[in-house]
């Protein structure tokens, strides 16, 4: 692999080292060795860090400029430098404090992280951002990390365009490759590769993050060689340690992805159904951690099952005034809804009431629609029309009172005053 990593400006050792850091990315890594040059030359982009002077940054912790300006001056001149900024620094103080400084012997590096999220800030800051090597006369640049493609939120100003390099999924066979690379030392490496094969053959097909399906082998290997450990089987039992995971591992899907637990809470959950003899469905776990979003459109697909859909306009339309249940009321309506059960609803109906509900502080992107999908793989919410209806999927939400209640209370969001069961 370090073969692959070539390049006169830099010790063939440090690249044998980054190289083995990143196992699979042979090609983008030969890509940015040849857009940065040498250390010392004037570059557009570099990932490697080779030992190079450096400040990365989170976009999501960095919550105003002032801490961003205050974490690159530290980073590379020291806390005295950073102190010199003003206590609402602008964009003029940071460049002015940055030049008094001395210039770089070798280009130094600024890499920010969720690099999506500084469409939000500053008008001025990303152009800045991408041409401050300009504005500082030294030689420093700056990489854009981000999981969205450019275009997304390329300032309408107009900026500098930046060189873009993608780095695709890893394949199924990449990720064995790196995954077992991460083996128990207690246990062969034979068998750490089997049993990585059985984790990505139940989880590849709906999650295909490095990290997480690291957090899921580390999570659930423990269960994998409890045959092992108790000399029940040996290691050349293949069959039989994969009739031991793999139900296991189907169930841990249900409830370990996208964080929906930790992994305190997932083992708690383990101990709690082996001495009780009882497999607790989804919906009988009162905290969960899912995404924002995911909260509000769980909400809102709980509002429209269980609301009838003309008390919308009531609920969800700003000054509309106060109706009285009786208004509502049919002769034939004598039962509650929560009697009833859940009712199908369309996808515009739910996303209708989540942009109402989240007020208004986000925007659609694909993201939401991906959380949805995501959703169902959970089980919270169940896809009721069939596959060939794409132009008007409908849903119905699959989890109880309690447990919305519990989800509500932990975005501050009273559901009880939505419901029209309790008006």
């Amino acid at each position: 692999m370090a073969g692959l990593l070539e390049h006169p400006g830099y010790d063939e050792e440090r690249l044998k080292r980054a190289a083995e850091q990143l196992p699979c990315r042979e090609v983008q890594a030969g890509m940015l060795l040849s857009l940065m040059g040498e250390s010392s030359q004037f570059s557009f982009l570099h990932l490697l860090f080779l030992q190079l002077p450096h400040a990365t940054l989170s976009c999501v912790e960095c919550v105003s400029v002032a801490l961003l300006f205050e974490q690159v001056l530290r980073s590379f001149f020291g806390c005295d430098v950073a102190s010199l900024l003003p206590r609402s620094p602008s964009l003029t103080d940071f460049v002015r404090i940055y030049r008094q400084q001395s210039p770089a012997r070798q280009t130094r590096y600024i890499v920010m992280e969720k690099a999506e999220l500084l469409r939000d800030a500053d008008a001025n800051l990303l152009p800045a951002l991408l041409r401050l090597q300009e504005l500082v006369e030294d030689n420093v640049t700056v990489i854009l990390l981000s999981e969205i493609v450019w275009d997304t939120f390329r300032p309408n100003t107009g900026c500098l365009e930046p060189l873009l390099l993608h780095f695709p999924d890893y394949s199924k066979v990449e990720l064995q490759q790196i995954l077992s690379q991460d083996r128990h030392p207690s246990y062969s490496a034979e068998l750490y590769s089997f049993y990585v094969s059985i984790l990505l053959g139940v989880f590849y097909s709906v999650c295909r993050d490095l990290r997480e399906l690291r957090h899921l082998a580390a999570l659930n290997f423990s269960k994998f060689c409890e045959p092992l450990a108790e000399g029940k089987v040996k290691e050349t039992d293949t069959h039989k340690l994969w009739k031991n995971i793999e139900p296991h591992l189907k169930k841990a899907m249900q409830t370990v992805y996208l964080r929906e637990v930790s992994s305190l809470q997932w083992e708690q959950m383990q101990q709690m159904e082996e001495e009780t003899g009882a497999l607790k469905g989804l919906s009988a776990h009162t905290h969960v951690e899912l995404p924002f979003y995911s909260k509000f459109l769980l909400i809102a697909a709980y509002l429209a099952s269980y609301n009838p859909a003309r008390t919308d306009k009531r609920f969800f339309l700003k000054h509309h005034g106060k109706i009285k249940k009786t208004n509502f009321l049919k002769k034939n309506e004598k039962t509650t809804n929560h009697l009833l059960g859940p009712k199908p609803f369309p996808l515009d109906r739910l996303l209708a009431i989540f942009y109402s509900v989240v007020d208004g502080r986000v925007a659609p992107t694909a993201s939401i629609f991906s959380q949805i999908s995501s959703l169902v793989t959970l089980q919270l919410l169940a896809q009721v029309s069939h596959d060939d209806q794409l132009d008007s999927p409908k849903y119905k939400c699959a989890v109880s009172l309690e447990f919305i209640c519990n989800i509500s209370r932990t975005v501050n969001f009273d559901i009880m005053k939505y419901l029209y069961d309790f008006l």
